[in-house]
């Protein structure tokens, strides 16, 4: 809590909001496996990415959301946490490991397990001044008392670069 104050505060302190780091939005993929089913799912993704440190530009911050649906279910994501990344040419590699929680409806039930992320992707800069495209692979792990559930997601989008 601390290092996210510090985060904050030193950010209001600036001319603008986030001074250098990207916005994207996308399409997502989804495969869900728990013990006994498999089933695939189609949604969104969206992050907000905020390189704070001058010196290591490779080091960001990252809140990603995303929202996938199944048949009858619901489930969204809200996950935090440090990105590193590399630019080689026109490709920007990069890999993430977030926390945060998940929303998950389906049978009249809401349920908020803690969720993690793991992943990485893309963004390949295209002609157009301050705009990439991002191809983006995460695995989310959740658990919720003794229940625990594998996820798969891939995002494709358009990102936006400030």
């Amino acid at each position: 809590m601390a290092f996210l104050s510090f985060l904050l505060l030193t950010a209001t302190s600036r001319a603008q909001l986030l001074p250098s780091g990207n916005v994207y939005a996308g399409v997502a993929y989804g495969d869900s496996v728990d013990v006994v089913n498999r089933s695939t799912a189609k949604g969104w993704n969206a992050s907000v990415e905020d390189l704070p440190f001058a010196r290591f530009s490779h080091l960001g911050i990252v809140l990603d959301g995303s929202g996938l649906y199944w048949t009858g279910v619901q489930q969204y994501n809200l996950v935090f946490g440090p990105r590193l990344s590399i630019n080689y040419g026109k490709w920007r590699p990069f890999i993430h490991v977030m926390g945060g929680a998940q929303r998950n409806t389906s049978a009249g039930f809401t349920r908020y397990p803690i969720a993690e992320d793991v992943g990485g992707g893309a963004d390949y800069k295209l002609p157009f001044k301050h705009f990439s495209w991002r191809l983006q692979f995460d695995y989310i792990h959740t658990h919720l008392l003794s229940a625990n559930q594998n996820e798969y997601r891939g995002s494709t989008g358009l990102v936006w670069r400030f």
